[in-house]
């Protein structure tokens, strides 16, 4: 995993059918020959993780599905574009997320859903993140107003600047900033009440 050559399958026999070694690009090439095999090897060598990705900006596990199926309608159809230059991975990431945005935009959403409740967000102590579990996390970032959720993913976990966000949302960089202050407060604030409950 991150180099260039990727060995996805192990050479062996089974039913008198021999699974060669396949490299990365060989993968790739294979897909752009429209190789079955090979479309199905790349699926499930990403599938997995893309999914994940889908899951971040998604309702429910039905839309993310959805995306995932349209992402790799896309990745299979452009695969001829890809220069062997950078993280293959990397982009096909950058076609997921693309594709999920533009999920989002058709629902219209809202960059201004709710104002959390700032008189309450104090200091977080470190005790309070140590009663939640990864998946509790996740699922606090997953129940984020969309608009929120949408920023703190794309510039949290993607790594994009809110100017870069800003363009790919068709927002104000301004806009990108306050979402991310106010998704930062309401997950904040959300921890504070589990934590309160757990002191309890």
């Amino acid at each position: 995993m991150g180099s260039v050559i990727d060995f996805l399958s192990i050479s062996f026999v089974k039913h008198n059918v021999k699974i060669l070694i396949v490299s990365e690009q060989q993968l790739i090439q294979g897909c752009i020959r429209n190789d079955e095999q090979c479309q199905r090897l790349l699926f499930e060598r990403f599938s997995g993780k893309m999914l994940t990705v889908c899951l971040r900006y998604a309702v429910d596990i039905m839309e993310a599905e959805d995306v995932l199926q349209d992402s790799f309608v896309k990745i299979f159809r452009n695969l001829n574009q890809f220069k062997f230059e950078g993280s293959f991975e990397g982009w096909i990431r950058r076609i997921v997320v693309n594709t999920a945005l533009k999920q989002c935009q058709k629902k219209k959403v809202k960059f201004d859903e709710i104002k959390p409740d700032v008189a309450q967000a104090g200091s977080l102590e470190p005790q309070a993140y140590q009663h939640l579990g990864e998946n509790e996390l996740l699922q606090l970032i997953h129940n984020l107003p969309q608009g929120y959720k949408v920023v703190f993913n794309l510039h949290i976990i993607e790594g994009y600047s809110h100017e870069e966000i800003a363009e790919m949302l068709h927002i104000k960089d301004s806009t990108s900033r306050s979402q991310l202050v106010k998704a930062r407060r309401y997950l904040q604030n959300e921890i504070l009440k589990l934590h309160k409950n757990i002191a309890v």
